[in-house]
């Protein structure tokens, strides 16, 4: 009867669904998925490889009742009130022992409020975060998972052998207590946003110094290539060369510059902000993203206001490099930022978050990938309890080398009225954060004066108030 039954249970056939039992069966387990809708439980098993156990069916019921015990079972499914809706339907049919994943982008307050209501009712819980795609759910994606850690010796066998391999080495890792496997997803959305951001600002000012679409598309290979390697940048050269096949034109160029979201961004910062850690840069690519959607008001507003007639100033060859430096010292900024949120949600959310793991998950299979991931890799399983990257010396000495050049982009891009909120965001972070003695010490004045919250001094402990003069 055991051989009959299957080993895994998922529930939600969209691509992400169907493409991560495929990927399982194609490395020998017998899977089986459930979906409202005929059609998707038909395509599933249409889409199965020859020899591979894989079944398709539209009862939750009968899913369950062909799990191995105990069962293992993941959805995927909107975030919010579908996840609840769900674990609703499932709580009759399970027992004791069995294990549910929360595969989606769930938040991780929510997941928190699960794994305590779950393990109220004999039930393991665990979120999990899976990046790279429906191709990366297909071909191996990067898994986050945490919460229950017994649950998560069950399945990390199945895990491992579906996720990405960088020099072997799978990229899924068990990353903490609680929601710790959705965290370290948002944190990495987080980071997602905040490059995209900076690649669009940077083909922004590569276009104004005179970089056709053609050129475009070999400067991002050539970036592509060596030190700054990496996913995004390898879709954004090829983006450059697809033609579109209603106009004739490239499609890029006819794509309308109101970018959406889904809110994962604004996540992460909001957490950043609640967290007391600065995500300025993440802060900043969320921001932009709103201001993309008020595009009838951008239109008014260039009609007011003239863009400045400044042309980019540098010989275009020069200021090639230039922006590339300034990509790359940004991007660090980016990672900093959100591995500095994850080490300190790891104590303020009693989460126990493994730094060099998280770091190691996402070198491959995931949206952020980059070669960068290495050097920090390598940073962090030295130094693991570094509170920011910067503090590292090998990182450091990749920001020094790209700094000049990185001031020299931001001066141009205000001097010629180019919008680089990231890029401005990046230089102001490193600025303050290595700023020993900052101007703070007058706001901590002001709001003594007005508000008699105290301060503190620089010459005895405790904290001060003073009874401020008027003076006319």
């Amino acid at each position: 009867m055991a051989n009959s039954l299957y080993e895994f249970g998922m529930i939600g056939l969209g691509v992400m669904g169907r493409n991560l039992l495929l990927n399982m069966a194609d490395h020998g387990f017998a899977v089986i998925g459930f979906d409202k809708d005929t059609e998707k439980a038909q395509a599933l098993e249409s889409s199965a490889s020859a020899g591979t156990r894989v079944k398709g069916v539209v009862s939750l019921e009968e899913m369950i009742s062909q799990l191995q015990k105990p069962r293992r079972v993941m959805m995927l499914v909107p975030a919010g009130k579908p996840v609840d809706d769900v674990l609703a339907s499932l709580h009759p049919l399970l027992e004791p022992g069995d294990i549910v994943i929360d595969g989606g982008n769930s938040h991780f307050t929510d997941t928190l409020r699960r794994v305590s209501s779950m393990k109220d009712a004999g039930f393991h819980f665990m979120g999990v975060g899976v990046s790279g795609g429906e191709q990366g759910a297909r071909t191996g994606p990067s898994i986050m998972p945490g919460g229950d850690k017994e649950a998560y010796a069950h399945v990390k066998p199945m895990l491992e052998a579906i996720s990405a391999k960088v020099n072997g080495e799978p990229c899924v890792a068990y990353l903490g207590k609680g929601a710790a496997g959705h965290y370290v997803k948002m944190v990495h959305n987080g980071i997602e946003y905040a490059i995209m951001q900076l690649i669009s600002e940077s083909y922004r000012l590569l276009k104004a110094a005179g970089l056709n679409n053609d050129q475009l598309h070999q400067v991002y290979k050539e970036w592509n290539e060596g030190e700054m390697q990496s996913f995004l940048l390898e879709i954004t050269a090829d983006i450059f060369l697809q033609n579109d096949d209603k106009s004739g034109q490239r499609l890029v160029d006819v794509i309308s510059d109101k970018a959406g979201s889904k809110g994962t961004g604004k996540w992460t910062s909001q957490e950043a902000m609640d967290l007391g850690v600065p995500a300025t840069v993440i802060d900043t690519a969320v921001a932009m993203r709103t201001i993309s959607a008020f595009k009838d008001e951008r239109v008014e507003a260039a009609k007011v206001y003239e863009e400045p007639k400044i042309p980019v100033s540098a010989e275009t060859k020069l200021f090639i490099s230039q922006v590339k430096d300034a990509l790359q010292f940004a991007t660090i900024m980016c990672y900093a930022q959100g591995m500095a949120m994850l080490y300190n949600a790891s104590t303020a959310h009693q989460m126990d978050i493994p730094l060099p793991e998280a770091v190691k998950v996402w070198r491959g299979g995931c949206i952020i990938r980059s070669a960068l991931l290495g050097t920090f890799y390598a940073a962090l399983k030295q130094a693991p309890e570094v509170p920011n990257l910067l503090l590292n010396k090998a990182v450091a000495d990749i920001v020094k080398s790209k700094e000049h050049n990185t001031r020299a982009v931001v001066v141009q891009a205000a001097q010629a009225g180019l919008p680089a909120a990231g890029f401005m965001a990046a230089l102001s972070y490193f600025d303050a954060y290595r700023t020993e003695k900052l101007p703070t010490n007058l706001v901590q004045a002001q709001r003594d004066y007005f508000g008699a919250h105290t301060y503190q001094r620089i010459d005895m402990p405790g904290s001060f108030h003073t009874s401020w003069q008027h003076h006319s």
